[in-house]
């Protein structure tokens, strides 16, 4: 009978820094949890300070990041890719959290639970992002999404339920899709990491390239549901309208952050080599996701729902930096994220605090009647609301306007330059459906009995949106050093 030799690993092998940004957010939840088993009665706001404390030191830990990329096993891959679009995930994961220092209080906010599962959705997304490894950016995804899906449904409306319902379906159903598209590349290439998928699809000239394209499409389905590519995008309205703000606008932001960082390291694989059937497949997926979102909007009624397909169409916008596949491309996907990440967040805001906690379960908290004459009512709010609305329509000098030019000049310098006119036209149509907001909030009269929006308001948010606000109308000052910061770790990474 033959001995098993034991395999030895060294500690120092392992490269044990690379996860310790994500072991940070795990332990944060673990704590909360025993916190809660030891005593139930503590206030919300311990919970809020608890999750920013462990959050900040993440983000000190993505800092001061200075080892080899590769950990665990080379499971681990934080390059400059990773620990940019990490900072990014924390950064704006503190920023959403911090909104749940609202007024009122609504049922998700009263169990500890939430932020801990809030916390374990962080690590998943951050594992999403520090993988070349199928298998890893599987389980990282599965992580975030059980607790995503959790997140939702904890919200104290029956449209809650339904939206996570919705959610946790499409969620399942692109969990298959990444599956069977790992299964397809394991078995053309014997391997399931996607450095070593590329040289071997390299080396043997895409053999058995039917079997590659077929894995190509269910991976486009997977990573398409994350980023509400058309036509996997069925769900956002629905799950957008569901939740609360707060998280409405964490939902446009984070995931799909994770998401593009998967399919930019997935799609350079094929976008480097000019795969033909790749690029058209890519190139027809985002002038849908673009145009066909923009189109409902124009029939919205609701700014939530507005919000939600403009939302799709934003990632769309993005997902061209992937597509065009250049290094000014890759930096201006991060910039363009950046800017919307602020536009978003105090856009989301000012929805968060003028929601009515008094609202029937299937009716709207942000109809367009709702807010028509807010500028005679609340002047300030309507400024506010204003400005967002602007730089969302891409308006300038506000901060998106700045995102999608550096975008659409990508899309120029790299020679495409139909998708870049379909770009600017879809820009326009943009602009026309966030004029309606606009002609409600300064141009038509106040409805009878209208109430009081700022229901929900407190230091902390005002806060945020007040940050947001300066950082959307200064933003011509960020735009420099935030490049400098972009093009040192893409460049470092290789893209």
């Amino acid at each position: 009978m033959n001995e098993i030799t034991p395999i030895d690993i060294e500690f120092a092998s392992l490269n044990f820094t690379t996860i310790v940004p994500m072991l940070i957010a795990i332990v944060g939840a673990l704590l909360i949890l025993c916190i809660d088993l030891v005593n139930k009665k503590l206030d919300k706001s311990l919970y809020v300070m608890i999750t920013v404390l462990f959050l900040l030191i993440d983000l000190g830990a993505l800092a001061s990041f200075s080892s080899d990329v590769r950990g665990f096993f080379d499971l681990l891959l934080v390059d400059g890719i990773a620990i940019l679009s990490q900072g990014i995930i924390v950064i704006a994961s503190i920023f959403f959290v911090l909104t749940a220092m609202g007024k009122l209080r609504f049922q998700e906010y009263r169990y500890p639970e939430y932020f801990a599962l809030y916390l374990f959705m962080i690590a998943g997304f951050q594992f999403m992002v520090s993988s070349d490894s199928l298998i890893l950016i599987l389980v990282g995804l599965e992580t975030a999404s059980m607790a995503l899906y959790t997140i939702i449904a904890m919200h104290n409306r029956l449209n809650a339920l339904e939206a996570a319902i919705k959610y946790f379906t499409m969620g399942a159903l692109s969990t298959a899709f990444f599956a069977f598209g790992s299964l397809i590349f394991y078995a053309v290439t014997g391997t399931v990491e996607l450095g070593k998928i590329s040289e071997v699809l390299v080396a043997s000239s895409f053999e058995n390239y039917p079997l590659v394209l077929l894995g190509v499409i269910f991976m486009l389905g997977a990573l398409g549901f994350k980023l509400s590519l058309v036509p996997y995008h069925t769900w956002v309205a629905d799950v957008y309208e569901g939740s609360t703000a707060a998280l409405a606008g964490f939902l446009s932001i984070v995931p799909k952050l994770a998401g593009f960082v998967v399919a930019l390291r997935f799609f350079e694989i094929f976008i480097a080599a000019s795969d033909p059937f790749v690029e058209i497949i890519l190139y027809i997926t985002v002038v849908l996701t673009i145009t066909i979102p923009n189109i409902i909007a124009l029939l919205q009624k609701d700014i939530s729902r507005m919000l939600a397909y403009s939302s799709i169409s934003n990632a769309g916008f993005a997902m061209t930096a992937i597509l065009i596949g250049t290094t000014q491309a890759t930096q201006a996907l991060f910039l363009y994220w950046l800017m919307f990440l602020i536009t978003n967040l105090g856009a989301f805001s000012m929805l968060w605090i003028n929601r009515s906690k008094n609202s029937t379960n299937f009716s709207s908290d942000h109809t367009l009647e709702k807010y028509s004459g807010l500028i005679k009512r609340e002047p300030f709010t309507a400024l506010m609301m204003g400005l967002f609305l602007f730089s969302l329509a891409g308006i300038p000098p506000f901060a998106l306007f700045w995102g999608k030019l550096y975008l659409i000049g990508s899309a120029v310098n790299a020679g495409y330059i139909i998708l870049a006119l379909i770009m600017v036209i879809n820009s326009a149509i943009a602009g026309y459906y966030y004029l309606k907001p606009i002609v409600h909030i300064f141009l038509k009269e106040p409805e009878p009995n209208s109430e009081k929006l700022l229901e929900n308001a407190t230091v902390s948010i005002k806060g945020i949106i007040g940050f947001c606000g300066i950082l959307v109308i200064f933003s011509i000052l960020l735009i420099e050093p935030l490049l400098d910061i972009i093009s040192y770790y893409v460049q470092i990474s290789g893209y």
